[in-house]
């Protein structure tokens, strides 16, 4: 019997790239895509800040076609849902897929939000690692061979200092009390540079850092 044909919300990110290791091992859902939103106006992942040439870079190591949606900036929730709906609308009509998954960790809103979006065109939304303890997922991130680094801050709720580290166990030791260790907060955003289902490791370097006046970014190029 066929498997319900996916997409796979991607971040750049290590929650998403957990999330699609977790669905692969699964066998479950046929993942047939990812699905990215990028900044038009400077070609980045919206948040993460991660270039898109190393998201292009991270499809090729999945072997999974690469569905982007570029937005304006800024770009109102009105401007986001209608591009974004749109996209997926023309994806579900051209890949026949039924299902989206996505990698949010405990959000409430935000799952809710991401039910009623896709829910209205007909698409079932998938979480696989909602409710999770945090914690735990952290650590079985790193030892199950994720490796990733922190791309952008909120300088409000960590320091900026931590910007462009590794995300390793060194990392989690240190994040203040509070800090949600896989940063579902929006404390930190991170770009995923190896995974247990990439066909090789991403070379990358660090570039400059930046900042808008709250975020904290480091900027990494391809090697």
């Amino acid at each position: 019997m066929p498997r319900p044909r996916a997409l796979l919300s991607w971040s750049s990110g290590k929650d998403s790239a957990w999330t699609l290791h977790e669905v692969l091992a699964a066998g479950e859902l046929d993942v047939v895509g990812l699905f990215t939103t990028l900044n038009a106006s400077v070609d980045r992942v919206a948040m993460h800040g991660v270039r898109g040439e190393l998201l292009r870079a991270q499809a090729r190591a999945l072997d999974l076609p690469l569905f982007e949606v570029g937005l304006p900036w800024p770009c109102s929730n009105e401007d986001y849902e209608r591009l974004a709906g749109e996209a997926l609308t023309r994806l579900k009509q051209r890949l026949g897929v039924t299902h989206v998954v996505f990698g949010d960790l405990f959000l409430e809103d935000i799952r809710a939000w991401r039910e009623a979006q896709v829910g209205a065109m007909g698409l079932e939304p998938v979480f696989p690692l909602f409710g999770r303890d945090t914690r735990a997922l952290a650590r079985a991130m790193i030892d199950g061979g994720l490796e990733a680094v922190l791309s952008c801050v909120d300088t409000e709720q960590l320091d900026g200092a931590f910007s462009g580290r590794a995300f390793d166990g060194a990392l989690l030791d240190e994040l203040p009390e509070g800090i949600d260790p896989c940063g579902e907060n929006g404390e930190f955003h991170t770009l995923v540079v190896a995974a247990p289902m990439f066909e090789g490791r991403l070379r990358v370097k660090r570039g400059e850092r930046h900042d808008d006046g709250r975020f904290q970014y480091t900027d990494f190029l391809p090697a």
